[in-house]
């Protein structure tokens, strides 16, 4: 059972040993690299190049680990109670399943994908380590313990907005996705455009790379940006001579709203146009 990427993926080799070594290990593959870089669609592409099924357990600053392993309906019960329902004799008819014993009961090994888990609490990661460690929890409402029917293969992704705990990153195999050379970010572009113009595409790289270049960027354009301004391009059906013009008007690229995010960086490049259309007097 190898990763070897897939026809909507381009994995490079340093990625495909990392998804591989953590399953040999049985260890959580975490994954980090920039917002857009393909961290959460990589768990969808490994479930699908192996055959699992993908159960995502999507991380906010409110989750609690508890919700992954179970939360116990009290107030169902308790109105099922006043309505003399006899389900209230049994507490497991009101025990809510998470998402990591769904992936514990599963028949067949799941891909389990905790995504950004950096959005939560600081102590959320190490609340799960038992957990992701040993496959099993208890429940102590029906006093059963649940454990792994297969081991998962789990991954997990962070963007950075914090530190994660020591503990919990020695249970993990780490992978950093470094964000595409413009050969890899080609191949990424062939997969999802096939037999896009190639002088579009080589100048759009261009002046892509170019952008992510300018110093004091707050947000720079990732791969799904560049996916989604390329659309545009091919849409509108600009020729591949408007993105390598040099007349300083054209310093902030066409249709930019598709690469520039914030107010900042689209007013950094207005004032870098203002700049060059004065020093060209």
């Amino acid at each position: 059972m190898k990763f070897q990427g897939t026809e909507r993926y381009v994995a490079t080799g340093d990625l495909m040993v990392a998804v591989n070594a953590a399953i040999t290990l049985q260890r959580p593959l975490l994954v980090k690299g920039e917002p857009g870089t393909g961290k959460t669609v990589l768990a969808e592409e490994i479930a699908k190049s192996l055959g699992k099924n993908l159960i995502t357990w999507s991380i906010k600053s409110t989750t609690r680990a508890q919700q992954g392993l179970y939360e116990y309906d009290a107030v169902s019960r308790l109105r099922d109670s006043q309505l003399g329902d006899e389900r209230v004799h049994d507490i497991a008819n009101y025990i809510v399943k998470g998402k990591l014993w769904e992936a514990f009961e599963a028949d067949d090994a799941p891909v389990l994908l905790i995504d950004e888990i950096d959005k939560a609490d600081i102590e959320f990661p190490n609340d799960l380590l038992g957990e992701l460690d040993r496959m099993e929890f208890y429940v102590y409402e029906t006093q059963k313990m649940v454990r792994a029917v297969n081991r998962p293969i789990v991954i997990i992704t962070s963007n950075n907005e914090k530190e994660l705990p020591d503990a919990f990153l020695r249970r993990c195999f780490f992978h950093y996705i470094r964000f595409p050379d413009p050969q890899t970010m080609m191949q990424i572009v062939d997969v999802h455009f096939p037999g896009i113009h190639k002088r579009l595409v080589a100048e759009a790289l261009n002046l892509f790379y170019d952008v992510r270049d300018v110093a004091g960027l707050k947000k720079k354009p990732s791969t799904s940006e560049l996916l989604d301004w390329l659309k545009l391009l091919m849409a509108e059906d600009l020729p591949p001579e408007a993105l390598r013009a040099k007349d300083a008007k054209t310093a902030v690229p066409p249709l930019h709203g598709a690469l520039l995010k914030n107010e900042q960086d689209v007013h950094l490049f207005e004032r870098l146009a203002f700049m060059a259309r004065r020093e060209g007097r």
